[in-house]
């Protein structure tokens, strides 16, 4: 988790989008972008932003689709399993790299599939209530030392459930108890209604709350601060050893998408991710931008395929 490289800020270097003949006859029809959870998280709304601009580049319509369920390992699973035409792409988080190890059977191989671009990233976030006497992470730390502290996620080995037990497994000494929600929302309004005493969670979830004063940021899991809170300061920061955890978002194709498909797709993602409208809106919901080649998207998610699966055997979490 301390080295991993990340490409946030990369340069955009991708040519103008042309009509849909311009770089080939792809696609000649509808593409389907399979969201691998539910509609209103920020994986499904990066998903639609995207279609909304691609359509027209491409001269048909993208559709998106839902198929939540099991963490995100229905829709891989399935989506391994289609043609590999171009015409269906999985749009998917970091959860795809955590449960090819927190799962024994996750039901999908990472060989299975063809990065087409890594989208944006957001940190974890580790939080407690506007009213909590803890200032800082190694309060948090200090008092998980003299009496036992509690946290909530929004459920077993999510990253962010992950990060937390890295995080008081290299402090060494602490008393804490994981209490796994059904979700970042309600782990959230238990953290506000004084239930637990700090709640990791992805920056998005808790974006708002801490905005609003009635919750406190301690730390970020990125490599450097995030633009959407500048004052929460990194877990290096916060003087503990440095956690790098970004919660990414990216589209995949079924193995065997043929290279000009995933190249025209890469160009024109990264095209759309230029646009300053576009970073804007990932940025005020605690996102950055993270784009790059192909061969990039590529690394990216094999490096979190292995970085993940270094975690989970360090924290020693599965979750079936």
């Amino acid at each position: 988790m301390t080295t991993r490289r990340i490409l946030l800020g990369a340069a955009f270097a991708a040519p103008a989008l042309g009509g849909a003949a311009a770089q080939g006859a792809w696609p000649e029809r509808q593409v389907r972008f399979v969201v691998a959870f539910a509609p209103g998280g920020f994986t499904d709304v990066i998903a639609r932003m995207l279609a909304e601009r691609l359509g027209p580049a491409w001269g048909h319509t993208v559709v998106v689709e839902n198929r939540g369920g099991a963490g995100g390992n229905l829709a891989a699973r399935q989506i391994a399993r289609v043609a590999p035409d171009g015409y269906t792409a999985l749009v998917t988080t970091g959860a795809f790299a955590i449960n090819l190890s927190l799962s024994r059977n996750p039901g999908y191989r990472a060989e299975e599939f063809d990065v087409a671009a890594v989208v944006a990233g957001t940190p974890n976030i580790f939080a407690v209530r506007a009213e909590s006497p803890v200032r800082t992470l190694a309060d948090l730390v200090e008092l998980s030392r003299r009496r036992p502290l509690n946290y909530g996620t929004a459920g077993v080995g999510v990253a962010a459930h992950l990060s937390a037990e890295l995080l008081f497994k290299r402090a060494g000494g602490t008393d804490v108890q994981h209490v796994p929600y059904t979700g970042a929302g309600p782990a959230m309004l238990a953290l506000l209604a004084g239930n637990i005493d700090m709640v990791a969670a992805s920056l998005p979830s808790a974006i708002n709350q801490i905005r609003d004063g009635k919750a406190r940021g301690l730390a970020v899991t990125s490599a450097t601060r995030n633009s959407a809170l500048p004052d929460v300061p990194t877990v290096a920061e916060a003087g503990l050893p440095p956690i790098v955890d970004v919660a990414w978002v990216a589209v995949m194709f079924p193995a065997g998408t043929p290279r000009p498909v995933l190249e025209r797709a890469n160009v024109d993602i990264n095209r759309v991710m230029a646009e300053p409208a576009f970073q804007q809106r990932l940025r005020d919901g605690g996102f950055e931008p993270i784009g790059g080649s192909l061969d990039q998207a590529t690394r990216y998610v094999a490096e979190e395929v292995a970085n993940w699966r270094e975690v989970v055997r360090t924290v020693n979490v599965q979750i079936d």
